[in-house]
């Protein structure tokens, strides 16, 4: 492709509506959504033999903020949590749906949701999106881990639909160069207190060292209780030290 067609696209128009496909089969807004994604804060979620872990960088620049009131991770339901990259708006929108529909399938059925089910929710939602006249895509890709009957569960779901099942992902910046990372050191029989180690130390990597535990926001669930916790400052600090 010459340097010369995304300009050429832009001046035809290619890229001011969401249902119109450029002559060569693109959707020009679905790939700026995309580049969105990937200049949000880092995000990484892990499945491990006794859970699923994620930690995040809420990459807090204002030291003003109190860093409390971030929100990166958010609790689906007491066995499923999910984490952002991307705008940040559209992301609260959607969780909130997924938190909505899991509350409904509680109550519908009489037992926890499982994680497949709230993927494929948002997925459908999103996939509207690009289809439709007046919309725009959600500028967000989400990451989903969860506890459910068939165990550890992590999935990823970018901003025209498409959902994978991972063994561990990441988004948002630097995600690239953690993949290759997670490649050579992630493994499956790890531990949640093991993946902790290697998302805090990672991020740390990115950051050339200079990332406040402040910025790190982390979370695990086992699949013994299948309970959302939170894992304290104190620990994120710790791990920082041990790098």
């Amino acid at each position: 492709m010459s340097g010369m067609e995304p300009l050429q696209h832009q001046v035809m128009g290619y890229d001011r509506a969401i249902t119109m496909f450029s002559p060569d089969g693109r959707l020009l807004q679905v790939e700026y959504a995309k580049k969105t994604v990937g200049q949000g804060s880092t995000a990484m979620a892990f499945t491990c033999r006794d859970g699923v872990v994620i930690v995040a960088d809420k990459r807090i620049v204002d030291p003003l903020i109190i860093s409390e009131s971030v929100e990166k991770v958010w609790k689906v339901d007491d066995h499923i949590a999910v984490t952002a990259s991307g705008i940040v708006s559209d992301a609260r929108v959607l969780v909130e749906r997924a938190q909505v529909e899991a509350q409904r399938h509680t109550l519908t059925y009489g037992t926890p949701v499982d994680v497949l089910t709230i993927v494929k929710e948002i997925c459908s939602l999103k996939q509207v999106c690009t289809q439709s006249a007046g919309l725009r895509p959600f500028g967000v890709s989400l990451l989903f881990a969860g506890v459910d009957s068939e165990g550890p569960k992590v999935y990823e779901t970018d901003p025209i639909g498409i959902y994978f099942r991972y063994k561990a992902a990441v988004v948002g910046e630097n995600s690239e160069e953690i993949k290759k990372e997670l490649v050579k050191l992630y493994k499956q029989d790890m531990k949640i207190e093991d993946a902790l180690k290697l998302g805090v130390s990672l991020l740390v990597k990115v950051n050339n060292k200079k990332i406040s535990p402040e910025r790190i926001t982390a979370v695990y669930i086992t699949t013994k209780d299948r309970k959302y916790t939170v894992v304290p400052q104190t620990k994120i600090k710790s791990l920082i030290k041990s790098r």
